[in-house]
């Protein structure tokens, strides 16, 4: 069977963050015999066909150099509000329907799109089609009518509509009308790379992209709390973005610059390498895809609060044992990280959970799932 992967984000190299959860999963599928290809956007010009770890990946031009910015900076939704946006937008929806249709020219062969927006909306109507939603598309769902109009168009027609999470597919189906079935909620793999348990000494973690949804305020502000209350917790903040400045600025008028530390951008493979000595880690995002950053402090037997309107995070974190869910509100995280730093047992209960998740999670395991979604598409 041949297989399309149709997506905004893939790896642009080895080591490379944007997408990366997809390259393991198409180097598992081409282990169990699938004719696994990718068509992704050029970036920045460089564009034509090369090959990742044997994964053919074929980069489709679809604008001049200078304006072949729309994917891997998680700034396509902000870009395409402007007219040379749109223009672009077009351009790579055009490139994406030929290069997919070519790609399974005269095959037997399946379309999984990764995000409905763009590669679902591109998908060649005529292929079987799967579209995974991941987070940011079904945001689009919930805060766009003209998102929300196409979207419907998109997912009611494709052969099948897979999420990562059940909060996911419940904002699908309350916005398309298109059920997503319960074999259909599957998170993407994380990195198969060394994690050893963590032995804890260096306190507070907090893992993603600094940008607004992930409310690291929310972090910076609870361990300020503990330590007004005479508890000191070292906080490291690993990843970058956006909201980097206003963020290391509240530190600083919170008074614990002292006590935080910001690592900036880190590779997947290293994010391991940080939580093998964290005591604790804190998801504050809210309506999040999945998170797989609190599934792999887990996987480290690292206990994790999170918010109650975290999305796809109460798939993943226990309200008990090695997690608490709690209310977005700093006096609830602080303590909610108090009660687990104090419990002798909590770290226990989050490497027996986290043992699940890594099963659950491995490209194997997500993998096989996948090519019962590619006979569903390819019967239907």
């Amino acid at each position: 069977m041949r297989v399309v992967f149709l997506t905004h984000n893939y790896p642009r190299g080895p080591g490379d963050v944007a997408g990366g959860f997809l390259h393991p999963l198409a180097v598992a599928l081409r282990e169990r015999g699938v004719d696994l290809r990718v068509v992704a956007p050029s970036d920045a010009g460089h564009g034509g066909r090369d090959t990742l770890d044997g994964i053919p990946v074929h980069r489709v031009r679809y604008a001049g150099a200078a304006r072949e910015t729309l994917a891997y900076r998680g700034t396509m939704a902000e870009a395409i509000r402007t007219p040379g946006g749109l223009s672009a937008l077009a351009g790579l929806v055009r490139g994406f329907t030929r290069a997919a249709a070519e790609e399974l020219s005269g095959g037997d062969g399946v379309i999984h799109a990764h995000w409905w927006f763009p590669a679902g909306l591109a998908a060649p109507k005529h292929l079987p089609t799967v579209v995974t939603c991941h987070g940011t598309d079904v945001r689009l769902l919930e805060t766009n009518g003209i998102a929300r109009f196409l979207g419907r168009r998109v997912l009611r027609r494709v052969d099948m509509v897979t999420t990562v999470s059940r909060h996911l597919a419940a904002v699908v189906t309350a916005r398309t009308g298109r059920e997503v079935p319960a074999h259909g909620i599957q998170g993407m793999p994380v990195a198969q790379v060394e994690r050893s348990r963590s032995r804890g000494g260096d306190g507070i973690i907090a893992i993603g992209r600094l940008t607004a949804q992930k409310r690291f305020d929310l972090a910076l502000r609870a361990v300020a709390r503990l330590r007004a209350r005479g508890e000191t917790h070292p906080l490291t903040i690993v990843g970058d973005g956006p909201e980097r400045a206003s963020l290391e600025a509240l530190a600083a008028e919170l008074g614990i610059t002292d006590i935080t530390r910001f690592s900036g951008a880190v590779p997947t493979a290293e994010v391991p390498r940080w939580l093998e000595r964290a005591d604790l880690c804190l998801a504050t995002s809210r309506a999040e895809g999945l998170g797989l950053s609190a599934a792999e402090a887990l996987m480290q037997g690292v206990p994790v609060v999170a918010c109650r309107d975290g999305g796809g995070l109460l798939d993943i974190v226990p309200d008990s044992g090695g997690g608490r869910l709690v209310p977005p509100e700093v006096d609830a995280i602080a303590a909610a990280s108090r009660e687990l730093l104090d419990d002798p047992g909590a770290r226990d209960a989050a490497w027996a959970l986290g043992r699940e998740w890594a099963a659950r999670l491995s490209p194997d395991a997500v993998a096989e799932r996948c090519l019962t979604w590619y006979r569903q598409a390819r019967d239907a």
